[in-house]
C-alpha cells in the first residue's frame, strides 16, 4: 500500500507538471514515458508483458499442456462425449481437442501487434489508475475497455487457425452429432466452434498477460535489466 501511495503521488505530481507545462487534457494525452513505474513506461510494462505471454502461448502445446488455460470443446461436443464414445468417434474428439488448442497458440503467436496497439492507446490518466492499483490493475483494464475490440480482431486469427490445424475438417467428420444438436438449437458450427476458441483463448491470453504484470510488479529490477541488455544488444 506505501510502495502504491508513493508512486501515485509521484505520477500525480508529472501529471500536474505536464498540465502546467503545455494546456492539453490529460485524459486525451497518450501515456507514453510520462506515466512510470519505478522508471518504466506503463505501455513498456504492459505491451512486454503481452508479448511474453503471447509467446509463451505460441509455445507447442501451451495452451493444451496448462490446464488453467486448456482450450475444452464447445458445450454440445463436450455434452456429447457418451455419444461420441458409443458412436465410435472418441478418438475424433480427442483429435479435435488437439487441434483447438493447437489453433489457439498460432492465434496468439500472431496476435502481438493487435495487444500493442490497443495498449498504446492508454492515456495518462488511464496509467495513473493502473500504476496505484493491484498486480494485475494493467491487465483487468486492458480487458475491460478493449476486451471486446481485441477479441473482434483476434476472431479471423483464430478461424485462419483452426482452418489451417484441421479442426474444421474434424468437425465436419462429426456429421451425427452436429444434425443431433442443430435438432436441439445447439451451435456446433464452423463459427461456433470458432467463437467458443476465440472466448477461451482471450480467457487464457488474459490470465498469462496478468501473471507477466504481477511478476514484473513484484521484480522491477529484473525488468528493467532485460530493457537495457535490449537498449544495448547485450
Amino acid at each position: 500500500m506505501r510502495r502504491a501511495h508513493l508512486f501515485g503521488s509521484t505520477l500525480l505530481a508529472i501529471a500536474a507538471l505536464s498540465t502546467a507545462i503545455a494546456p492539453v487534457s490529460v485524459t486525451a494525452q497518450p501515456v507514453m514515458a510520462a506515466t512510470a513505474y519505478q522508471g518504466f513506461s506503463i505501455t513498456d510494462i504492459l505491451g512486454d508483458a503481452s508479448d511474453s505471454a503471447l509467446d509463451k502461448l505460441a509455445q507447442p502445446d501451451a495452451f493444451y499442456n496448462d490446464k488453467d488455460v486448456r482450450i475444452g470443446l464447445p458445450g454440445p461436443l463436450k455434452k456429447a462425449s457418451g455419444m461420441l464414445r458409443f458412436l465410435g468417434n472418441a478418438g475424433i474428439a480427442n483429435d479435435l481437442t488437439r487441434s483447438l488448442n493447437d489453433a489457439a497458440g498460432r492465434a496468439a503467436e500472431e496476435a502481438k501487434p493487435v495487444f500493442r496497439a490497443a495498449i498504446d492507446e492508454l492515456t495518462l490518466t488511464d496509467g495513473i489508475g493502473i500504476v496505484t492499483g493491484g498486480d494485475r490493475a494493467g491487465t483487468d483494464y486492458l480487458r475491460r475497455t478493449s476486451g471486446e475490440v481485441l477479441r473482434e480482431k483476434v476472431r479471423p486469427l483464430v478461424a485462419s487457425a483452426l482452418g489451417d490445424v484441421g479442426a474444421f475438417d474434424q468437425l465436419n467428420k462429426l456429421q451425427e452429432v452436429q444434425q443431433i444438436a442443430s435438432l436441439a438449437g445447439a451451435d456446433i458450427s464452423n463459427d461456433g466452434l470458432t467463437d467458443s476458441v476465440t472466448d477461451q483463448a482471450m480467457d487464457g491470453i488474459f490470465n498469462y498477460i496478468g501473471r507477466e504484470e504481477a511478476k514484473f510488479r513484484d521484480n522491477p529490477l529484473e525488468k528493467g535489466k532485460g530493457l537495457l541488455d535490449g537498449i544495448f544488444g547485450k
